[in-house]
Parts: structure tokens; sequence; C-alpha cells
């Protein structure tokens, strides 16, 4: 995996793939249609109480909080949770949009039950405080996220099909779409509260998904220049071959991404508990390891069936297996062997190698080995130019038959 010469068939079993990640985009979209999202009071609207959190009786929790709302209105607060830390800790209680008598009877019992104390240290119900949330707010914010994603996306194709090409860029928008619909669809199955900061977040893993796929497709693109005039494999075969060239490069970033969104959580949201860094923190998670599944396995796959629809990519393919098995009629009319049949994905379907290891498999490892050896700088400068040099210079003498070389025998 890490000198790239793995052998993993992403692209050969793409139908899997494919099934797997159909699978999952609709239980996603059948979340997101029939369950909906839990939408926070920024985007529908709602009231807003803060407390300290410290009282005559010590610590406040959220349970006491939850226990005398439900007790004082007969219904669920939709959120309490404690924000800020140190001497600023304040505990904020989220619900649907309350009446004035509501808020009035509220902020009385909880200062009955709980004391809470003031910046002067003394009780005092004035600590408790109430704001109304309008909806137009999130819509507002809803509206512009999805102008910077309708602009992200038109700069991101355009982009793409100029650097690369036209399919390169409808595959990368496929896995890009793909990220979206998976992270939003976890957030509809799970219940997680969608806030301002999820939507920031959202916005943010789209960068990081088109980064992996881009690293993808540009080993693509080099391992398939000038593919057309070759018969050594398939446009399929050498964009495997870029994937695993790329996999632990892949595998690395988005472990390390996935480091400092892990440090939000448990720093952020344990010791802290601050809410804002939970909701960023968990869309980010959910996108980072969605992102660089569908870099690995879907964006590839893609690409190799919108390219292998034109006609000069069939050809060049055609070429290929007929090498082959012209390859391995020759080996079994030496070994008295079945010969060799693949079908149009170049897959064996009659007859068997004379041996485990045929002389094809052996030819494309080698040639896997040392595209390995030549992207590995080497540790002595020195010996890899006296290689560039010609036969003879090396040594400062002339060249003989056998290239400049010692022939081996010894002089008396």
């Amino acid at each position: 995996m890490y000198v790239g010469t793995g052998a993993f068939d992403v692209v050969g079993k793409r139908k899997y793939w494919y099934f797997f990640f159909t699978i999952l985009i609709l239980v996603c979209l059948a979340s997101i249609i029939f369950r909906g999202f839990n939408l926070g009071i920024d985007f529908k609207g709602g009231t807003r109480i803060s407390m300290p959190d410290e009282g005559t009786g010590g610590r406040i929790s959220t349970e006491q909080v939850t226990e005398i709302f439900n007790d004082t209105l007969h219904k669920e607060p939709a959120a309490v949770q404690t924000v800020g830390s140190g001497d600023s800790t304040t505990i904020q209680i989220k619900s649907e949009t309350l009446t004035t008598a509501e808020v009035a009877d509220l902020k009385k019992a909880l200062f009955d039950d709980l004391q809470p104390v003031g910046q002067d240290g003394q009780p005092s119900e004035r600590a408790i405080s109430d704001s109304a949330v309008s909806a137009s707010w999130g819509g507002e914010i809803s509206r512009q996220a999805l102008i910077a994603l309708g602009v992200f996306l038109v700069l991101v194709t355009i982009f793409l099909a100029f650097y690369f090409e036209r399919w390169m860029a409808v595959a990368a928008l496929a896995a890009l779409v793909h990220d979206v619909l998976v992270t939003a669809g976890v957030y509809s199955i799970v219940g997680f509260e969608v806030t301002p900061a999820t939507v920031i977040g959202l916005l943010t893993i789209l960068g990081f998904s088109l980064y992996d796929t881009v690293v993808v497709f540009d080993k693509v693109k080099e391992n398939t220049r000038g593919l057309l005039g070759l018969t050594r494999r398939t446009y399929a075969e050498a964009a495997n071959l870029a994937l695993n060239q790329t996999l632990m490069r892949s595998i690395n970033t988005s472990l390390i991404a996935v480091l400092p969104v892990l440090g939000l959580l448990i720093v952020g949201v344990g010791l802290l508990g601050v809410g804002t860094l939970q909701d960023l923190a968990l869309v980010q998670l959910t996108g980072i390891i969605a992102g660089a599944l569908s870099s690995i396995a879907l964006a590839t796959p893609i690409l190799v069936d919108l390219k292998m629809r034109e006609p000069k990519f069939k050809e060049q393919a055609r070429r290929v297996y007929a090498r082959r098995e012209n390859i391995a009629r020759k080996a079994a009319e030496r070994d008295g062997d079945l010969v060799p049949q693949y079908d149009a994905d170049g897959d064996l379907t009659v007859g068997a190698p004379a041996t485990d290891e045929d002389s094809l498999e052996t030819e494309l490892r080698q040639e896997r080995a040392m595209a390995a050896a030549s992207s590995v700088p080497t540790r002595n400068p020195k010996a890899a130019e006296q290689r560039r040099r010609p036969a003879g210079k090396q040594t400062g003498r002339p060249a003989g038959k056998h290239g400049g070389r010692p022939s081996g025998k010894k002089r008396h």
C-alpha cells in the first residue's frame, strides 16, 4: 500500500460499489423526505432563556433545569445545554415560541428553585434573561448557504473541465453530491440538531472532498497519458493503478483531518461544553469520512464508465485484450494447455493459464514495481548521476563490448 503496488481491484468491482452507494443514498434521501431535519430555533424560530450555572446551593445542572421546565410548562424544551467555561459559564434553554406569561412563569420557577446568582454574587431574578429568535434569520442563512453552494459548484466545474477534462468534472461533482446527501442524511437519521454552525461545517467539507478527488484524478491523468497508443493496460486498469498509488495518501490525509475534528468534539464538547463546536465538529466528521470513501470508491469508477463510452477507448481496450489472448495462446501452445478467452470487461471466461503466474501478470507486476521505484528519490545522488551517464564515462575508460563494465576475467 505504501509503495503503490497494491492490487486492490476497486475499479473492477465497481458494480458492487455502485450498489452500496445507491442503497446508502436512497436511505439518506428517504430519511430526508419522510423524517426531515431537527431544525434549531435559529431556523424555525423560538425562545431562548439564559441563566448562570451557579446558584446559592452550588452548581446548577441541565437535568434540574429540564425538570423545572417540564413541571412548569408541561412540555419538553428543544435543548438545554451548558455554554462557555470558567466564570462565564451559563445554561441556555431553547424551546418553541413561548408567550409572555409562560416566560414569566418559567423565570419565576427557575429563580425560586435554583436561586441563580448575578454578577454581584447575590441571588437575582434579573440574572435570568430571555430573547425571541425569528425564523427569518435562519431562512436568510439557508438562502445564503444555497447561493454559496451553487457558486462553488459552478467554479469547481469550470476549473476541473479546463485543468482535467469534462468527464473528470462530472465524476468529481457526482462524488460531491454524494458527500452532501450522505452528510445531510446522517443528520436526518440520527436527529442531530441543525444549526447555523452545521451549515458552515457542511460548506467546509466540500473543499476537503474535492481536494482528495483531485489528487486521485491527477494520478489518473498521469497514468493515462498516451494510453491510446499503448496495449499494456486499459483505461480502467490504469485508473485502478492510480487509485492504488494514491491510496495511502488519501487514507493519511483523511486521518490527519479527522484528528483535529475529534479534538473539537473531545475538548470543545466534553471539557468546555460548547454547543457550537459540537455542531461544527459533527458535520465535519461525517463529511470527511463520506468524502474519503467517495473519492476512492466512487469518483474514479464513474470516470472509468464515462471514458469507456468513447469509441477510441473501446478500441484501445479491444487491442489490449487481443494482445493478451495472443500471449496466452502462445503460452498454451508451448505448454499444451487450454487457450484463455476474455469477455468485454477483461474477465477470464474460457480456459485457464498454464501456471498460477502467467507471463502477462508477471509483466504488469514488474511494471508497477518499476514505476514505484522510479517515484522514490534515491539516497545516493552520486550513484544516480553515474547511472545517467553514458556507458564508458563512469570509469573514465572507453566502453568495450561489455559497455565499459569489467569482464570478470582475472589478469595474471
